[in-house]
């Protein structure tokens, strides 16, 4: 009879054990899950935006004829967002575009007439819109994304996330570009 005692308290003792490692290892998988899904949101405006940027570059083209360097800065990111495959590349590329946009935006200071033209102001209008849009989603992101690299540096998650080779995810971040004024000169 006790024999029989042990035997159901140690299999009711391992059945503890593998529910609560298989609770540790589901709430891992969620919070790993939830990060693409927020960098998913991400990319649904960094698409918005790039598809805008075509139109905005002609607009100013235009206007500005003699700032081809602040224009092809707007392309290069752009082509360099295109061909990120990565959420690391996606960020760089990201932060490059920031950066160019900002000193195509400051061209208008330049150019009376451009700031007056209703297509840029309607372009400048809804870029400013999406990237209102994108800071909450950045945001959310980095919550997500620094929720799950918490729990993948606690114990005792920490055992199970080694064993899956989990790694943190990078947190958007803002650069040193974008910490700077944008500087307009009229020379």
């Amino acid at each position: 009879m006790g024999g029989l005692i042990f035997l159901g308290v140690f299999i009711f003792l391992v059945f503890i054990i593998v529910a609560y490692f298989v609770g540790v290892y589901n709430r891992l998988v969620s919070l790993k899950n939830q990060v693409p899904q927020a960098f998913a949101n991400i990319d649904v405006l960094l698409k918005q935006r790039h598809d805008e940027i075509p139109k905005l570059v002609e607009t100013v083209k235009g206007y500005a004829k003699h700032e081809r360097e602040t224009l092809e800065n707007v392309i290069k990111a752009r082509n360099m967002y295109t061909n990120a495959n990565t959420i690391d590349e996606k960020l760089e590329a990201n932060n490059m575009i920031t950066a160019a946009l900002r000193q195509l935006f400051a061209l208008s200071e330049r150019y009376p007439e451009l700031k007056a033209n209703e297509n840029f102001l309607n372009l400048q209008r809804r870029i400013t819109d999406i990237e209102n849009a994108l800071a909450d989603r950045r945001e959310m992101y980095n919550f997500s994304a620094t929720a799950f690299n918490t729990a993948i540096e606690q114990i005792p998650e920490v055992f199970i996330a080694r064993m899956l080779n989990y790694k943190p995810f990078p947190l958007f971040e803002a650069n040193e570009e974008d910490r700077q004024d944008v500087k307009i000169s009229f020379n």
